[in-house]
């Protein structure tokens, strides 16, 4: 794939929210983590799984998301679940 035919990263991070979106049925709401691999695209991606009053007590979870060279999904799962006001102590953020 030619450098102009690929899409730019902010095209990727788009493509990576709506297709996770749209397979998952919950919304992203933020991309935690975001590196070009060998083999295409690697994010993170914070989701909204479940509503709670109040919004601290929402449970939230961050998928693993894998895109190829041109910024469509071939994979993602579930790494980790947690509520929204709850800080993670034995992770410094990112990958």
């Amino acid at each position: 794939m030619a450098d102009e035919d690929r899409p730019s990263p902010m095209e990727v991070l788009r493509q990576a929210r709506s297709q996770l979106a749209e397979l998952t049925g919950m919304a992203a709401e933020s991309v935690s983590s975001f590196e070009r691999t060998d083999d295409g695209w690697a994010l993170e991606i914070e989701v909204l799984e479940l509503a709670r009053v109040p919004d601290t007590m929402s449970l939230m979870a961050s998928y693993q998301v894998e895109l190829d060279p041109g910024g469509q999904l071939t994979g993602y799962r579930r790494v980790r679940r947690y509520e929204r006001g709850r800080a993670d102590a034995h992770r410094s953020g990112g990958r």
